[in-house]
């Protein structure tokens, strides 16, 4: 089951960081497109995008079968939102808006089979996102440590207790979520405008996660900012979004096409 998980794969080989993409528009052709442009996994957005429980569902087993692992930001940190991403098969959950450890505790619970959580068994369908197709049993047994439970470090009280955080087990990666972050500790993310009080709160959680052995992602918004933040040792980084890349490439051939020069497509998201 472990062979079958390309994310978690990349993270083990560390060669770099694993970049993967963000789905945020419905569709399992979308979800498809995404997992053909050669990343590592793609986040069904469930939080921000425009994705229930039914497109989830769709896009799930869509990224799957082109050999990707898909992943699943929940909408809120509620147990049965984890059991349903879990259940549809994705290979990791993303939690947004972490506050605590204990809630950081509660969420591992919630997303591991016992002994070492509370998880229930009985999805028919989360055995056939992965290749070769394990058991029921085989997913039973594997799925703990196959599966990442990953938590976003993106307000003020998680920041000042981020290394207890990193520390719990059963938590495999802590996720920078820098607009919400800098919204929370008193400096936004302006025009896509870093500043430096964010961005060294960046640098602590980055520390913070690799000194309890764990791992850090972070929310890029460019290729460029993807490549800033894979060089400072992040081991997720997503490259694009799905909605803002089509609003890009659209301004940039229309631009083309009407004889204007190449749009400003910075700082919009």
């Amino acid at each position: 089951m472990l062979r079958g998980c390309t994310f978690k794969n990349a993270l083990l080989r560390s060669t770099g960081p694993s970049m993967g993409l963000w789905q945020t528009l419905p569709g399992a052709n979308v979800a498809r497109t995404l997992a053909r442009s050669g990343v590592d996994w793609v986040m069904v957005d469930c939080e921000h995008g425009n994705i229930d429980d039914a497109a989830m569902h769709d896009a799930v087993p869509a990224i799957a079968s082109c050999g990707v692992s898909p992943l699943v930001r929940i909408p809120d940190m509620q147990g049965w939102m984890i059991k349903r991403a879990l259940d549809c098969g994705a290979h990791g959950i993303l939690v947004p808006l972490l506050r605590t450890p204990d809630e950081a505790r509660k969420i591992v619970a919630a997303a591991k089979f016992p002994p070492q959580g509370q998880r229930g068994l009985g999805s028919p369908f989360s055995m056939e996102r992965f290749n070769p197709i394990p058991t029921m049993t085989e997913y039973l047994q594997k799925a703990n440590e196959s599966l990442l439970t990953m938590v976003q470090i993106e307000t003020q009280e998680a920041l000042d207790s981020v290394e207890e955080i990193a520390a719990v087990p059963g938590i495999d990666l802590l996720f920078v979520g820098p607009f919400d972050l800098g919204n929370n500790i008193g400096h936004p993310i302006l025009d896509g405008v870093i500043k430096p009080e964010l961005e060294e709160a960046i640098e602590r959680i980055l520390a913070a996660t690799h000194k309890a052995g764990k791992k850090a992602g972070f929310f890029a918004t460019s290729g460029e900012q993807a490549k800033k933040y894979g060089d400072k040792g992040f081991d997720m980084v997503s490259a694009a979004c799905d909605t803002t890349a089509l609003q890009a490439t659209i301004a940039v051939s229309l631009n083309a096409a009407r004889g204007l020069g190449k749009p400003n497509t910075g700082g919009t998201y």
